[in-house]
């Protein structure tokens, strides 16, 4: 099965970027400045950081280390204008590694940054259960780098309120299938709850985005702020 995947312009990208850069504290606000195509402010993203759980034995990989397979074709691939780096954009949590962010979606929308273009690699994505079961869908990527985002498909097992999930993001060499870059970390469905919901409900799209992110729901506070912004 394939994944859809929508691409959002450099300029919003770089600011997420910005935003996942920024060290989250537990319970604690940090700003990031959303701009719109024409670069002018936009929106105000504030995000507080849910306390990361205590139990993860692995913390994940945010960011490739390094690019490989592919000989030296990866190097060539890479624009000037590129991070170079396979990042997965989520919450950084202070003194530590861990990979981790929060929906209430069923069919959430995760979002990385991808220096690869559709020419030269294609990508894997994979969700496993807290069973370790897993659903492995198949990435085209788009035609050049930028930030994307890979939206489970309606017709998947939903995610269940409470559980975590462990996703992995994996890009392969078009020429050898050989894996070039990787990512991963956890996911956990959040249950709404009513009061919230109906903030939701009468919010405008940019309340929403402020909604979102004062309540520590990483993706949805992602995906609202690219709609505003007319990119996604």
């Amino acid at each position: 099965m394939k994944l859809s995947v929508q691409k959002i312009q450099l300029s919003l990208a770089i600011s997420f970027l910005t935003l996942i850069n920024l060290t989250l504290f537990s319970c604690t606000q940090v700003q990031a400045q959303l701009r719109n195509p024409k670069g002018q402010l936009n929106q105000s993203l504030i995000f507080a950081a849910p306390p990361p759980p205590p139990d993860i034995g692995e913390p994940g990989k945010r960011a490739e280390a390094g690019s490989r397979g592919c000989g030296g074709d990866v190097n060539k691939s890479l624009t000037s204008v590129s991070q170079k780096r396979l990042t997965a954009l989520v919450p950084v949590y202070s003194k530590s590694e861990l990979v981790f962010a929060t929906t209430i979606a069923e069919h959430p929308s995760f979002w990385f940054y991808v220096p690869y273009s559709s020419s030269f690699a294609y990508g894997e994505f994979v969700l496993e259960d807290e069973a370790q079961n897993q659903n492995i869908y198949k990435v085209a990527l788009t035609g050049t780098p930028g930030v994307i985002s890979l939206s489970l498909p309606s017709k998947a097992a939903p995610l269940e309120i409470g559980k975590r999930y462990r996703w992995y993001f994996n890009i392969y060499c078009k020429k050898d299938n050989q894996i070039i870059a990787d990512v991963e970390g956890y996911v956990k469905r959040e249950q709404l709850n009513s009061a919230l919901k109906t903030q939701l409900e009468k919010a405008t799209p940019s309340q929403r985005v402020t909604l979102y992110g004062t309540n520590g729901i990483w993706y949805e506070a992602l995906s609202a702020a690219s709609s505003l912004s007319g990119l996604k």
